[in-house]
């Protein structure tokens, strides 16, 4: 699968959608707890573009299938060693709260489990390879998720 995260954040983002309009499966919450879904969606898209703007600040590339030529360890880096997918992930969250319903949390959960058993470890090995030493001491030191 060679599908950007950002497009499968949009696919995934469509289908919690489909789930709020059609009503797919029961209620997540009572019905007035579905607004604070839109600060989640709020804070998750936040700390996606602010990781996105430290990968942009060092013209280092973003795209996760190519060789990457730069190791960001500071800023949102220090504390998550993939706040992009973090970002998106919580977004997803966010997004499941305000359809509020229980099927909404099916694509924000295969959104995370593609970036922890694909994405994730697809640029770990390319990491690895390409800084060797100075990658394996930041592992060592930042959490993957936080």
């Amino acid at each position: 699968m060679r599908i950007l995260p950002p497009l499968l954040w949009i696919s995934m983002l469509g289908l919690i959608g489909a789930a709020y309009g059609i009503g797919w499966g029961p209620h997540l919450l009572p019905e007035s707890w579905r607004w604070p879904g839109i600060a989640i969606v709020a804070i998750g898209m936040a700390v996606t573009i602010a990781a996105s703007r430290q990968f942009h600040r060092v013209r280092t590339n973003i795209n996760t299938f190519r060789a990457p030529d730069t190791l960001v360890t500071n800023g949102l880096f220090a504390i998550s060693r993939n706040p992009m997918y973090l970002g998106f992930c919580v977004s997803l969250l966010g997004a499941a709260v305000f359809a509020n319903r229980l099927s909404a949390l099916a694509p924000a959960a295969l959104f995370f489990l593609v970036c922890q058993f694909y994405y994730i470890p697809f640029e770990e090995r390319a990491a690895e390879r390409v800084f060797g030493e100075p990658w394996r001491g930041y592992a060592r030191r930042v959490r993957r998720w936080i």
